[in-house]
């Protein structure tokens, strides 16, 4: 028991303090003498049992708390293999419980287990042998870990007072640079304020520069279909001339053969207003003729806004004023107005009412260009579509 629950230093003192500070020559002789002091009740015996007592205190209310035989036994099977295997030993043989069996068992336990604990020191010495020697060899690597880490630290410092000189350096820069900037920013405000709408006057200026080089591409355009078109002409001609035709009254033919249709020459038709169901029609007759087909309801479903950017892109511009609101209206016949661009007007939504329109191109002066508005009037605007009685299906 004082071997297993007193330690050494422990046993020392308090055999001391009742010694009266006589020393003790070895560990083996103090152990001795207080085993010696332990089979009769003397002041030794009873500084020691005060001792466990307080030492183990919370093994013992543990202990308590099993009130049999097999209760205590089993708790000390459970016990040996926590860490306070000396206060669950002291606990047990001083519990009222304990009976000579069972100290018996705890007596052997106890034994073994200090085989097995003389074992493990041994284990533990050559472990910490080991450690040591690695510890050595740790040792010197650390030192060389630290020889490398302070010069590489040196190394650093000094690129750190490099890069802060050369940010002092930046920054002398970037002051000197923003003094230019913000001096250049106040001649800028002046020159603006001596001259006011100048950005206005810029945008104008590059407005100005994309229309010429957009009418610059039209212009060639325009030569490219008059070409094609006189080319087409005498080729008509030359046919007309060589085949016989039979003498047909003009009324009848005006009543038989459709309106003819100019050659349009990847010229953009734009179709404003009209039904969804004859759009593919009239898409089928332009690109039939060799134009480029463009369309816009006129403000049902397509913004109004979108359309000055269709009228800029065509060349020719077809008004169907029955399905068309008044807004379109007035913005198709300003566009055209005011940059000259031919704009037919078609009351019913049909192909056949396209065919006609578009077949006056036929009836004007040679030398009068495509983009010359028609000399018909334009007819004014209806806020909803015609009835189906007034389209033609053809």
């Amino acid at each position: 028991m004082i071997g297993v629950c007193l330690p050494m230093p422990v046993l020392r003192r308090r055999l001391g303090k009742s010694l009266g500070g006589v020393p003790l020559n070895t560990d083996y002789d103090l152990h001795c003498g207080a085993i010696n002091e332990c089979n009769r009740r003397s002041p030794i015996a009873e500084t020691l049992q005060r001792e466990l007592d307080q030492r183990y205190a919370l093994a013992l209310r543990q202990a308590a708390q099993h009130k049999s035989v097999e209760a205590l036994g089993r708790w000390w099977q459970a016990a040996q293999n926590g860490s306070d295997v000396a206060g669950s030993l002291w606990a047990t043989l001083t519990h009222a419980r304990c009976e000579a069996e069972l100290q018996e068992q705890v007596l052997r336990d106890i034994h073994m287990l200090q085989h097995q604990v003389g074992a493990a020191n041994r284990a533990d010495l050559q472990r910490l042998e080991a450690l040591a020697d690695e510890n050595q060899v740790l040792a010197r690597e650390l030192a060389q870990a630290q020889s490398r880490s302070s010069r590489l630290l040196a190394e650093r410092q000094n690129q750190i007072e490099a890069l802060e000189a050369e940010r002092l350096r930046l920054r002398g820069e970037l002051l000197a640079r923003d003094s230019l900037l913000a001096g250049l920013r106040e001649e800028f405000a002046a020159l603006e304020a001596a001259m006011p709408g100048l950005r206005h006057r810029q945008e104008q200026a590059q407005q100005i520069r994309q229309q010429q080089e957009r009418m610059h591409q039209l212009e060639r355009a325009l030569l490219h279909a008059q070409q094609q078109l006189e080319r087409e002409q005498r080729r008509r001609q030359e046919a007309q001339q060589a085949a016989p035709h039979p003498a047909v009254p003009v009324e009848a033919a005006a009543q038989t053969e459709p309106a003819p249709v100019p050659v349009l020459n990847e010229r953009a038709v734009l179709c404003v207003g009209g039904r969804q169901s004859v759009v593919p029609i009239y898409r089928q007759l332009i690109e039939r003729t060799g134009g480029r087909f463009l369309h816009h309801d006129g403000g049902e479903e397509d913004a109004v806004a979108k359309l000055d950017a269709s009228l800029a892109a065509a060349d020719l511009v077809i008004c169907q004023t029955g399905c068309i609101s008044h807004d379109a209206y007035w913005r198709v016949k300003d566009h055209c107005k005011r940059h000259g661009k031919r704009c037919v007007y078609i009351e019913s939504p049909s192909a056949s009412s396209l065919r006609r329109a578009l077949g006056a191109l036929e009836h004007m002066a040679p030398d009068q260009p495509l983009d010359a508005p028609l000399a018909q009037p334009a007819p004014a605007p209806r806020t909803a579509a015609p009835t189906g009685s007034e389209s033609d299906p053809s």
